[in-house]
């Protein structure tokens, strides 16, 4: 088998509070597993994942991992 190319990944880390979002903003930032603030994920960096990212910017920090 060969071996895959080691895929890029984001670190995603809940900044702001979801208090007061739409509830868009917050059913994404769940999606993500994003729940308290501090909460930290790593997700593929993908068109998915960027999109989301994107729709919660202003409550995120984003850093590549």
């Amino acid at each position: 088998m060969a071996k895959k190319a080691k895929e890029a990944t984001l670190t995603v880390k809940l900044v702001r509070s979801l208090i007061g979002s739409k509830k868009d903003q917050i059913a994404t930032a769940n999606s993500l597993g994003l729940r308290k603030i501090g909460d930290t994920v790593c997700q593929p960096a993908n068109a998915a994942t960027q999109g989301k990212v994107a729709k919660i910017i202003h409550l995120v920090e984003v850093t590549e991992a």
